[in-house]
């Protein structure tokens, strides 16, 4: 019954498809901006927070959420380049539609099968650019890709380690007029003092604030 309703069911036209494809692509771009808006206002509450914990001398916090911001800002700079390759996927497609007219199918296009290739591989836009890649795939107009590509931007997910460098350069931007303004004799005495039980209450409190900070990221760079 399924067989018999697909094969009464037009297919439809070259121009059809792309105008779709077209439209899908501009409502995930929105999708990308929205994203990055979530990712830049989590961040400047972090910034405060890194802000705050400079001022209680406790660099250690501080410098863990700096290293939040790298991850987040990273994700950012992926996501600015899946939303170019996009646009550039549509672009594309808009050539075709010309081709379509006067061949009356789709043609392969080695460049859109490129910039799908490449978005594959981003973890953010795999599985929604896997299900372009079955449907183009299946119109003609790009060769069948292996999963390969999907797998390996799922399994490479937060691999990339941040390096010392650019966490230290976040924390002197963000941090470091308030942390050069703590007097040395107060870091050192600090240092010194044994830890009270209120300091340990503290501590809990501020790591929970931590974990609770990693996770709001975690949420929007997801």
């Amino acid at each position: 019954m399924e067989k018999m309703k697909n094969i009464l069911k037009p297919k439809p036209n070259p121009q059809q498809l792309l105008k779709d494809w077209q439209r899908r692509l501009r409502q995930e771009c929105r999708n990308i901006e929205r994203q990055i808006r979530d990712i830049q206002r989590e961040e400047k509450n972090v910034q405060k927070a890194i802000k705050e914990a400079a001022k209680r001398n406790d660099m250690g916090s501080a410098k863990a959420l700096a290293k939040e911001i790298v991850g987040s800002r990273r994700t950012v700079n992926r996501l600015y380049e899946n939303k170019a390759q996009m646009n550039s996927i549509s672009m594309h497609l808009g050539e075709s539609v010309a081709i379509a007219r006067t061949v009356g199918h789709l043609s392969k296009s080695a460049e859109v099968m490129k910039l799908v290739n490449n978005l594959m591989k981003s973890s953010e836009v795999a599985v929604t650019m896997q299900e372009f890649s079955k449907e183009m795939t299946k119109a003609g107009i790009i060769e069948e890709m292996m999963n390969d590509a999907l797998d390996s931007a799922l399994d490479s997910e937060d691999i990339e380690e941040e390096t010392e460098e650019e966490i230290d350069k976040v924390l002197a931007a963000i941090a470091g007029e308030t942390a050069a303004q703590l007097p040395e004799a107060i870091r050192k005495q600090k240092l010194k003092q044994p830890a009270t039980s209120e300091d340990a209450e503290d501590n809990v409190d501020d790591e929970e604030e931590l974990e609770e900070m990693r996770a709001r990221l975690a949420r929007v760079r997801s």
